[in-house]
């Protein structure tokens, strides 16, 4: 890659919390954050607060579930921006339910979201990259994709399945230089909603009991940067009085 070349760091999924976050360490370092939502609108103060930094970013509007959208998605940005070199996969879809009232409906619509987004979206990225014999990958998993819950068939049912899609995709991708890795964010995660909704939980942020979303970034970025010769499949990331 030229040291001229747009880099571009695309971010499927980018809240207030994680995703935001690890669009700004990387723009933090050059690269151009591209990052979407369904609403592009809720984009704006991300996008605002990269620039205001110094940093490129641009928000697309894009359903992560849609196999049109993804491709208008990839094919806007890298005529726009240039070649993604690094895709990061991060959304959640975590809806508790028991499982005696769980919906066939709201149970696809997780899977979907957790899952087959992640699908669309890691093949679209995976396409491209082969072409070029370049490229990272990153999923953002949960606990929920090691073991089921009580209460969380659907969302572990989905997260299992990203997790294996992931391995799937690192075991034969990795050979042609494409980095996969899947990030298992294990805790409670600093975000308004936490505050506002679980004050007992977010007081613990004094005692470094939650998960920092800019410390979570940083690992992403040294995942994207690590030498191929020790790449790291699955990281673990939990504040140290998490129980597990």
């Amino acid at each position: 890659m030229s040291a001229t070349q747009p880099k571009v760091a695309l971010v499927i999924g980018a809240g207030d919390s994680t995703g935001g976050a690890i669009a700004k360490r990387f723009a933090k370092e050059g690269y151009i954050a591209c990052v979407t939502r369904r609403s592009a609108d809720k984009l704006q103060p991300l996008v605002d607060n990269i620039r205001a930094g110094g940093g490129q970013a641009f928000g697309y509007a894009s359903d992560a579930r849609k196999e049109e959208d993804v491709t208008a998605l990839f094919e806007q940005i890298e005529a726009e921006h240039g070649p993604v070199e690094v895709m990061v996969f991060n959304i959640g879809a975590n809806v508790p339910c028991s499982i005696l009232e769980e919906t066939p409906r709201k149970y696809f619509k997780i899977w979907e979201m957790a899952c087959f987004s992640g699908f669309l979206n890691g093949q679209a990225a995976a396409r491209r990259m082969v072409t070029r014999g370049r490229g990272t990958i990153l999923f953002t998993g949960a606990t929920a994709g090691l073991r089921g819950s009580a209460n969380f068939a659907a969302f572990a049912g989905a997260k299992h399945a990203l997790r294996a899609l992931a391995q799937s995709m690192a075991r034969e991708l990795g050979p042609q230089n494409i980095h996969v890795a899947h990030v298992v964010v294990d805790g409670v995660i600093d975000t308004d909603f936490i505050r506002t909704q679980f004050p007992e939980r977010y007081a613990l942020k004094d005692q470094d009991g939650i998960l920092n979303p800019d410390h979570i970034a940083e690992n992403y970025w040294h995942l994207h940067n690590q030498p191929r010769d020790a790449w790291t499949f699955e990281l673990d990331l939990r504040p140290y009085m998490e129980r597990w």
